[in-house]
């Protein structure tokens, strides 16, 4: 047995050609689709990149592995405590350990955990392939790695293989000379002059005029990514530079499944093609940044192809943190006391829906914010708004409105009043199950807020005297008075 797990980082689906996006993104990524099965409804619990990991690999909400955010306590894992023997169980039950334990030969080609300082992420493997770049590589860097790895070892049996692709992350970075395959295709009708206009006065980082988070000065050589669009043509090469990462990822995701035909491996080899998060586009006002608990950041493909399991398409509400128990039962694995994640094996046997009623999905770095998904719905609840001026509540209706335009909190208390008890139920839920009694988004409020907004304050509600949107800063000012002692 064999198995490629293709991580492409920042991926959201609704860009995939498989997931019904306008333009052909994805060909390769669309063909594994075709063969295998879709989930449609697959969201990482706790986001952006190290919660989203750390919750994939430990199979354990944020809330309990502790690792939520990008700095701070709580950008590492929680130590286990007095209880820990020799080897700490939940690096020795991770998705990797238990892969190993099922007879894989475990390699990775990855800078994420160099990138966060997260080096439990390479618990579990054999061998780990870093170019040092930190996540700043482009795919054509990594391919010799991911060539030279196919031509010694595709042909044996029982080997695993990590593929981390970053080329729809920000800063979008496609080398020059590969093109504009969208140079001629409309970018997504909702985004129009309007909505342009209107976003051009948003309050937050990562707005159409700062697509840098805080700056629109942005390195020269990243010229698929604009510091600001102020018309639709600048608009349309931002966007363009996200679906041109993603098609360029998937060229060479074409490569990986050439080579492995031509070495006469590719129809028994088992292929995952997941993210760790999205990307918002205009959602919410921000642009080419994963920094809310929305439905844009937190849903995230998931297609696997497995010989002899089933095809098609599952609707069914899952958990990145799923695929480990998922995995185990398979191998008839006992499952580790501490997992939070809940196995679909059964839908990939056989389709049986094995979804959730709701998700409770989180936010730690840009912004303290918790969701709860379920039917159409996401609600989101703000602790911190990393700036934007976002509403203690909002709710939308992702089926009405899937960009999330339509603000439906005080329209309808019935659907928050729900979500709200269930979100209530998880933390107390939460509290009672985990090792520690601090719920990690308190600690991160308590040391200054998330990470990336963290001593930012001054300086952008100046930026945003500067640049014609006094009223917000006023408000910002108002709303974290603690952010401005001392100046």
């Amino acid at each position: 047995m064999r198995m490629l797990f293709l991580d492409l980082d920042t991926l959201r689906p609704d860009h995939l050609g498989c997931y019904g996006y306008h333009r052909n993104t994805s060909p390769n990524i669309d063909r594994i689709a075709a063969e295998g099965l879709r989930f449609e409804n697959y969201h990482c619990s706790d986001a952006p990149c190290l919660p989203s990991r750390a919750a994939l690999t430990t199979g354990m909400f944020g809330y309990h592995n502790g690792a939520v955010n990008h700095g701070g306590t709580n950008a590492d894992l929680r130590h286990f405590g007095p209880e820990r023997g020799f080897r700490d169980p939940i690096l020795m039950n991770n998705l990797w350990n238990r892969i190993r334990q099922a007879g894989f030969h475990m390699s990775s080609i990855s800078t994420f955990s160099e990138r966060h300082s997260s080096y439990w992420f390479d618990a579990g493997f054999n061998e780990i392939y870093n170019i040092g770049k930190g996540g700043g590589e482009s795919a054509e860097e990594v391919w010799p790695i991911i060539e030279s790895w196919l031509d010694r070892n595709a042909a044996a049996d029982n080997w695993f293989l990590h593929v981390n692709l970053w080329d729809p992350h920000t800063p979008y970075r496609v080398p020059e000379e590969y093109g504009n395959p969208f140079a001629d295709s409309p970018i997504p009708a909702w985004l129009t002059e309007e909505v342009l206009t209107r976003h051009q006065q948003h309050p937050g980082p990562h707005g159409i005029l700062e697509t840098g988070m805080y700056t629109d000065q942005l390195a020269r050589h990243y010229p698929r990514q604009p510091g600001a669009a102020r018309t639709m043509e600048e608009l349309k090469t931002l966007l363009d530079g996200y679906d041109v990462g993603i098609h360029y990822a998937d060229w060479h995701v074409g490569r990986i499944l050439e080579r492995l035909d031509a070495l006469g491996v590719l129809e028994d080899t088992i292929i995952i093609v997941t993210s760790d998060h999205g990307e918002n586009q205009g959602e919410l006002g921000i642009y080419a940044e994963h920094g809310t608990a929305d439905q844009i950041t937190t849903r995230i493909p998931m297609i696997i192809r497995w010989p002899g399991m089933t095809q098609g398409v599952d609707r069914g509400l899952h958990y990145s943190l799923d695929l480990l128990p998922t995995l185990a039962e398979i191998w008839e694995q006992e499952a580790a006391p501490h997992w939070d994640g809940r196995s679909y094996a059964a839908t990939l046997r056989d389709g049986t829906d094995t979804g959730r009623e709701y998700l409770v999905l989180s936010q730690n770095a840009h912004v303290c914010q918790r969701s709860v998904r379920w039917d159409h719905y996401i609600y989101i609840r703000t602790l911190h708004d990393g700036y934007h001026l976002f509403p203690d509540e909002m709710l939308f209706d992702l089926e009405a409105d899937p960009h999330e335009t339509e603000y439906l909190a005080e329209a309808r208390p019935d659907l928050c009043g729900r979500a709200a008890r269930w979100l209530l139920d998880w933390e107390t839920r939460m509290r009672r199950t985990a090792r520690h009694v601090e719920d990690p988004m308190s600690r991160i409020l308590l040391e200054g807020g998330p990470y990336h907004a963290r001593g930012e304050l001054p300086a952008w509600a100046e930026r945003l005297e500067r640049t014609g949107r006094a009223e917000a800063a006023a408000e910002l000012r108002r709303r974290h008075p603690g952010e401005f002692r001392g100046r």
